[in-house]
């Protein structure tokens, strides 16, 4: 018996007959038939994941929030200025320079030419000034209900989206994220473990194999009353994979428990996590390291679940719970349990560390922007792998394939703002970047330098 008495195990495997749905899937991993109708082009991959009708939400917000607090200065925003303003944050990504100085990024001497030709700093400045995702006037009264009532429309729609586009392989990855934040937020965390420490957590299924994310969900802290929520992590796991049927969870201590195996099979999904030692389903014997030699392993079953613990090296326990496997097999001399969680338990890691690398996350004190900036990463990242999916064979060979994506996706939304300008740059190469998008051969306005001119240079990084 287990320590609570509830779990029944044994040292053989169960005889009865494996579940006949488990494991079946019936989507076709990859791109749904959505995706590969929709997406045509780099810039149409980024438009299925934020669609218009979905960013007009924000442009609505954001001209009310510029009109309540520049009145009669401010200038309509419209759909294309939007795109401009998404493009250069991610050209800033691109370049690295996320972490730089606007000032530099705009300056004539060693800034990058892409953003004066773009807009103006000033005009930068005052849309991230006014962004917003929801209207501040009716906030008070929604936010006594959610926490996440500044952004919660927005960030509704957009997780929406995600799954509709994509199917995930047959291993599907549950963790969480922590986006590093330390200003006033009602729900920022405190997670010594990680880089930052602070910020606001998320929990994440990501597929195994992509590291695409399928379904996201905001921490949001206690409920209402300050009551903890009882089977707080079953829940968010139920909650994230509730689409789903026939996969393979992976998770790791925090969401593993033999309640959410069973749970999970009753949706035809089955799990493979590490388990501590000090819940109370595993049984006593598993947790004793006495007189077990090292890459030694015992495994433990009931009628659909296995209990393994792997001795890695002197003094050292490692437990995992499957409810994918009715009997234990050793590959080497290490457990096809443990092979298996090694090779899935980084799809959520992995987009971190693929996020990470072009982010577009600026400083800023509000956590509504924080979280945008995260959707805007993960867009950008899901959009690359569906275009992968539609277009398997775009630039074959290169090693940097994601980066050229995203400089080809930034430079596609903020050309339709650029061949709408009417003054040019005083800068030369930003003046040349300017005629070249607008196919302007003759001379350009009274403003351009005199002198011999440089030549039109290529956007690139």
């Amino acid at each position: 018996m287990s320590k609570s008495r509830e779990v029944s195990w044994s040292f053989y495997p169960s005889k009865q007959p494996p579940r006949l749905a488990a494991n079946v899937i019936t989507m076709e991993p990859g791109p749904t038939t959505m995706a590969i109708s929709h997406v045509s082009d780099i810039k149409s991959a980024f438009h299925v994941l934020m669609p218009d009708l979905f960013l007009q939400i924000i442009l609505d917000c954001t001209n009310h929030e510029g009109r309540r607090v520049y009145r009669e200065k401010w200038k309509v925003m419209d759909m294309i200025l939007l795109y401009a303003y998404l493009g250069l944050l991610y050209l800033a990504g691109v370049f690295k320079s996320n972490g730089e100085s606007l000032y530099s990024l705009w300056s004539a001497e060693n800034g990058r030419a892409i953003f004066r030709s773009t807009m103006s700093l000033d005009r930068f400045q005052i849309i991230t000034r006014v962004f917003r995702f929801d209207n501040r006037d009716h906030r008070a009264a929604r936010r006594q209900t959610d926490k996440l009532a500044a952004i919660r429309t927005v960030w509704d729609k957009w997780v929406h989206c995600l799954p509709q586009l994509f199917n995930p392989g047959p291993n599907v990855t549950v963790d969480e994220q922590l986006m590093p934040f330390r200003g006033r937020s009602p729900f920022r965390q405190y997670m010594p473990s990680k880089p930052s420490r602070y910020g606001i957590k998320i929990w994440a299924a990501c597929d195994a194999a992509t590291s695409y994310a399928w379904n996201l969900q905001v921490y949001t802290g206690k409920p209402e009353g300050g009551v903890p929520e009882r089977n707080h992590a079953m829940r968010v796991v139920l909650d994230l994979c509730e689409k789903l049927k026939g996969h393979n969870i992976t998770c790791d201590n925090f969401f593993t428990s033999y309640k959410l195996g069973q749970e999970l099979l009753k949706r035809k999904l089955t799990m493979v996590g590490t388990i501590r030692k000090n819940k109370p389903e595993p049984h006593h014997n598993c947790c004793r390291l006495k007189d077990r030699p090292i890459n030694s392993s015992l495994f433990m079953y009931t009628a659909d679940t296995t209990l393994v613990s792997y001795v890695p090296r002197k003094a050292k326990n490692v437990l995992l719970m499957s409810t994918l496997y009715r009997e234990g097999t050793i590959c080497g001399s290490k457990p096809q349990i443990i092979l298996d969680y090694n090779a899935t338990k980084g799809g959520v890691d992995n987009l971190d560390k693929l996020v990470a690398a072009y982010t577009c996350k600026r400083r800023t004190l509000r956590w509504p922007q924080v979280i945008f900036y995260d959707m805007l990463d993960i867009t950008a990242y899901n959009a690359f792998v569906l275009w992968l999916g539609v277009n398997p064979h775009w630039k074959p060979g290169k090693l940097q394939r994601r980066r050229l994506f995203m400089e080809e996706l930034g430079k596609a939304l903020v050309s339709p703002y650029i061949q709408t300008r009417q003054h040019v740059p005083r800068t030369p190469y930003s003046a040349a970047i300017v005629r070249r998008i607008q196919g302007e051969d003759a001379a350009g306005p009274s403003t351009r330098p005199t002198g011999p001119q440089p030549p039109v240079p290529e956007v690139s990084v």
